[in-house]
């Protein structure tokens, strides 16, 4: 694997938890991947990560706190050996704009499940438990794929 970005909706919760999470696996196992992170809405570009996923991200150890929001470009999709998608409608995006190598990250030992939006849940519980199912997920995509 020579480089990944992972897209949610917004580019402000899930995916940049993806991003620390991935750089801190290729810091530790010294790889050469390049990471990335986006999303496919525009609501959030150039804003940092939401509050709770920078504090989710500390409590583990990664600092996000200077990660910046994005919105997938076609060029992206194109310099990106992976593109892995958040949840089903983000992959449906994707596909709508021509991702290859497209995957769903819940499909690294979730069974296909889409990771769900931390908002949905009631307080900071929601985002410990994405951020496990992240972590797990990009764990194991990175002993599939690399």
């Amino acid at each position: 694997m020579n480089s990944v970005i992972f897209v949610c909706l917004g580019n402000i919760c899930r995916s940049p938890l993806a991003e620390g999470v991935a750089k801190k696996i290729v810091e530790n196992r010294d790889l050469h991947v390049r990471v990335s992170s986006a999303g496919t809405g525009s609501w959030h570009v150039g804003e940092t990560p939401c509050a709770n996923s920078v504090k989710v991200a500390q409590k583990n150890g990664i600092n996000i706190s200077s990660f910046t929001a994005s919105q997938i470009t076609k060029k992206e999709l194109e310099e990106f050996e992976y593109v892995i998608a958040l949840d089903q409608s983000n992959y449906n995006d994707l596909k709508r704009l021509g991702a290859n190598n497209l995957h769903k990250l819940g499909s690294f030992g979730y069974n296909g499940e889409d990771v769900p939006d931390p908002y949905f849940f009631d307080g900071f519980e929601g985002f410990d438990r994405v951020y496990e199912m992240i972590e797990s997920c990009v764990t194991t995509m990175f002993e599939e794929l690399a």
